[in-house]
This record gives C-alpha cells, sequence and structure tokens, in this order.
C-alpha cells in the first residue's frame, strides 16, 4: 500500500478538507449488522428491509445495469460481488446476463449460509464463498469485475482503502455502489427526518448510522490514491441517488476503448 501524507485512520468521512460541521456529522458507532452482540433476527429483518426497498425502488435494477455496463463488451464474464448480503444483486445480474459467472460473497457467516441454501446456491454458474473483500481470496486479475454494493460505509478508511486495492487487485474493474454523502445543511435535514423512528424500526437505525458513515468523493479519491496512485476513479453520483465509483488500475484503463476510460 502506499504511503499518504495524510493519516488514512484518522481521515474524515467528508475527506481531507472537511468542514467543522462535516466533521461532526460521522460517527464510529457501529450498524445492527455489524455488531456481535444483536439477535439475529434484528439483523434478518435490516437485510430483508434492504432487500425490499431495493425491488420495491429499483435500486436493484439501477445496480445491474451499472454493473454489466462494465463488462458489456467481456463475452463471458467472471463477475465477484463482494458484501452481498442477501444477494438480490446477483441474482439479477444472473437473470439478465445469460454466460455470466458469479462468486457472491459475504464476510457475514449467516448471510453466506442462507444465500448458499437458496437458489444461488443451486445455480450452476455461481460460487457462494464467504469472504472478505478487504483480503480477497482471489489470483490477481481472476474476474472481469468485482462489485461492492451498499455496503462500503460499514468500513473504517484503513479497511476502506484496502477494498479499493484488493478490488482492483483480483478484478480488471472494480465498482462501488454506496448511499452519496450531501452537503452538511441538507445532511442535517436527511437525519431529523430519519432520527425519531430509528429506536423503533431496526432498518431505520442502521441508515442513521449509514448516513453519517458514507464517503465523499474527496474521501473516495484520497482513499483510493492512499491504496495505490494508479487507481484511476470514475466518480458518478447524484444529490440523492447513490453514488457510483468505478475504479481501476492505470494500465488496466488504458487498454479500455476511449469510451470506457
Amino acid at each position: 500500500m502506499a504511503q499518504s501524507l495524510i493519516d488514512i485512520n484518522r481521515m474524515p468521512r467528508g475527506g481531507p478538507d472537511a468542514s467543522c460541521l462535516d466533521r461532526l456529522l460521522e460517527t464510529d458507532r457501529l450498524e445492527y449488522l455489524d455488531r456481535d452482540d444483536v439477535d439475529q433476527r434484528v439483523k434478518t429483518s435490516v437485510i430483508r428491509a434492504l432487500e425490499w426497498t431495493g425491488e420495491r425502488f429499483g435500486n436493484t435494477e439501477r445496480f445491474a445495469e451499472v454493473a454489466l455496463a462494465e463488462v458489456a463488451d467481456v463475452a463471458d464474464p467472471r463477475i465477484l460481488e463482494l458484501g452481498a448480503g442477501h444477494g438480490g444483486l446477483s441474482r439479477k445480474l444472473l437473470d439478465w446476463h445469460p454466460t455470466a459467472s458469479l462468486t457472491v460473497t459475504d464476510v457475514d457467516e449467516e448471510s453466506v449460509a442462507a444465500m448458499a441454501a437458496g437458489e444461488l446456491g443451486e445455480h450452476p454458474r455461481v460460487t457462494v464463498r464467504q469472504m472478505d473483500a478487504t483480503a480477497i481470496d482471489a489470483a490477481d486479475g481472476a474476474f472481469d469485475l468485482a462489485v461492492f454494493a451498499l455496503s462500503f460505509h460499514h468500513l473504517a478508511p484503513a479497511q476502506a482503502a484496502r477494498v479499493f486495492a484488493e478490488g482492483t487487485r483480483v478484478a480488471a474493474t472494480l465498482v462501488i455502489i454506496d448511499l452519496p454523502r450531501p452537503t452538511s445543511p441538507l445532511h442535517l435535514v436527511r437525519l431529523a427526518t430519519m432520527l425519531p423512528f430509528a429506536p423503533l424500526l431496526p432498518f431505520v437505525h442502521d441508515g442513521v448510522i449509514s448516513s453519517l458513515r458514507t464517503y465523499s468523493p474527496s474521501a473516495l479519491r484520497a482513499l483510493a490514491e492512499y491504496a495505490d496512485p494508479a487507481i484511476e476513479l470514475d466518480l458518478r453520483s447524484g444529490l440523492l441517488s447513490p453514488q457510483v465509483v468505478v475504479a481501476r488500475r492505470g494500465d488496466a484503463a488504458a487498454s479500455l476503448p476511449k469510451g470506457q476510460r
């Protein structure tokens, strides 16, 4: 990992130049999904809510479109999903691409067991594995695409930098899709609408913490630079829509057609 002039472990989620208010709008508190002292039924309720909202609001389809656009010119793409959770995105990718092979992973043993026991575990083009996105058990260049959706914010900065390093090591392209970090005034409004329901609904509880842990575009650039200066980023984000980060190492980016760089 490259050396950096910043202390990556102390970098604010808003980036090295985050405002004082933005620095206050973050937390080290863990979501229910990340805690060992939380009943599995609570975690399952959060995962089911994520799956429902993904389908209800079309996020799963949008994420699949983003992912498949990155391998549009690959006949039989090898795709790695990191932090798959319930596996909804991988199921959509399988439905939409008839020859893609997927390695579907999560660091959580219960999530992996649930996916392996379902339709993903029975699919001939799928391998379900427990895997840490910060230490991917795969050879260099083993995949055409690695995709990490709605889980990047769970990681502390040093771990997040490892995802950039590992994801671009094992795959030609790494796509990270995560919540956007709004400007501080809008962030305060978003939190104000969610906080009253956080003690009552586990999904909203985790949503509040997720909002406080998301990374800004400047933070993402700093993380990639820290991981390896050769990593090139294409950042696509909206005010309210999820932000998309497409990462490649410089040599991989140079080999692509101009329209895909």
